[in-house]
């Protein structure tokens, strides 16, 4: 099992590495970043939550975690679709990395 401070690091990295790719994609104009954009803003907004809740020791942070590896999950799957871009390819390896880190609290 992990600990609350390896979880919440990766939560902290992970949320500023998809509010990155996704204004790095905004800035593209391609509609085909569209999806990508929403994921990695929910996932930034998930993660910077579930950091809080693991820092207060929350009786809710277990299933938060749970929650956010869900979408860590679902932002990286979308991120792995634009590998060329070196902003989603380095969004989507922090994204798995959170998913693992979270799925084991």
């Amino acid at each position: 099992m992990e600990n609350a401070e390896d979880c919440i690091d990766a939560c902290l990295e992970c949320a500023t590495v998809c509010e990155n790719c996704a204004e790095e994609c905004k800035k593209s104009n391609n509609d085909e970043h569209q999806k990508c954009i929403g994921l990695c803003t929910d996932c930034a907004d998930i993660c910077k939550l579930c950091a809080k809740f693991q820092e207060r020791g929350s009786t809710f942070a277990a299933a938060l975690c749970k929650l956010c590896a869900e979408i860590c999950t679902a932002c990286a799957t979308e991120c792995e679709k634009f590998t060329d871009l070196d902003h989603c390819k380095k969004c989507a390896a922090a994204c798995r990395k959170c998913a693992d880190t979270c799925s084991k609290m």
